[in-house]
């Protein structure tokens, strides 16, 4: 239906599904040889577009990191038991480096000839189709008409394909926040506890403070600011360990793209939050601190 659409210059379909490969559950992949390498960049680390076309019905290509992990590289055979019960022997062609975040494709990728042979049901996980021009809302509108028969097919640009995955990278962000949170939590009642223990064991000291003037609102203060700066000090601590950790993870991923960009803003948002959360602790602390019965306190043992 897409093949038949105006302005389709490139269609190529690519099947999916899950396999058995030395001992343990893989995801191998149904290409076409003749049109993937015009939808889809492969960067080789051994082989090129060639080997694609030397897939046949018992080659194979792989993702780098799926080779290492399994010793292969060019010639080597190994074998594929697929749901059905039927065993292939492929021989590697080509190996390549995938991106990092979002591969796309499955680790092991084989012609649609091998795959439809030894899949029961093969049904296509993705088709990637160039136009001519840059994408337009006409030829959108165009591919969704040809794709009223198939409610199940969702259209997507290249753009909005990289937004949906961004989408997941945001959420797994946003696990780290609540991650973050729990810590901060878990933070505070740590501050809470040191603050009340260091009030019972400083009763004494509180007292003669109250004796020789200060006030129950200096005594409140004084806590509030021991709270505040062991608060700080984690913070202090813990941001450039973080911005240390990231600069590691940016440098190890400088192939994939990935910069390393200090985010200011947040982190003296995270400053602030840290006071807020110094502040909070201190608030039963300092009101049992402040009304200490002044006798009492300085006859504490």
């Amino acid at each position: 239906a897409l093949a038949s659409s105006p302005g389709v210059e490139t269609l190529s379909a690519v099947r999916e599904e899950q396999a058995q490969v030395f001992g343990a559950d893989a995801r191998v992949a149904g290409v076409d040889p003749a049109t993937i390498a015009a939808t889809m960049e492969f960067r080789w680390t051994q082989g090129s577009d060639r080997a694609l076309a030397l897939l046949g019905g018992d080659g194979a290509v792989l993702q780098r990191d799926f080779a290492a992990d399994h010793d292969l590289g060019l010639g080597s055979s190994f074998r594929v038991a697929t749901a059905p019960g039927k065993a292939l022997t492929l021989k590697v062609k080509g190996i390549y480096a995938p991106p990092r975040f979002d591969p796309v494709l499955a680790p092991i990728a084989i012609s649609q000839q091998a795959f439809d042979s030894s899949f029961e049901r093969p049904q296509n996980a993705l088709t990637l189709v160039n136009v001519s021009g840059a994408p337009s809302e006409e030829q959108a509108n165009s591919l969704r008409r040809a794709l009223k028969p198939f409610p199940e097919a969702e259209l997507q640009t290249k753009g909005e394909f990289i937004a949906l995955r961004e989408k997941e990278i945001r959420n797994l962000l946003q696990l780290l926040y609540v991650l973050l949170a729990l810590s901060l939590l878990v933070s505070l009642l740590g501050m809470v506890n040191t603050l009340v223990l260091s009030v019972f064991e400083r009763t004494r000291e509180l007292g003669m403070l109250r004796a020789v003037g200060m006030t129950r609102r200096q005594t409140r203060r004084m806590i509030r600011h021991e709270s505040v700066i062991t608060a700080l000090i984690g913070a202090t601590l813990g941001m450039p360990l973080g911005i240390f950790l990231a600069a590691l993870v940016t440098q190890a991923l400088r192939s994939e793209g990935v910069v390393f960009s200090v985010p200011a803003a947040t982190l003296v948002a995270f400053a602030l939050v840290a006071v807020v959360a110094g502040v909070l602790a201190a608030v039963m602390p300092a009101r049992r601190a402040a009304g200490l019965n002044v006798l009492d306190a300085l006859q504490y043992e």
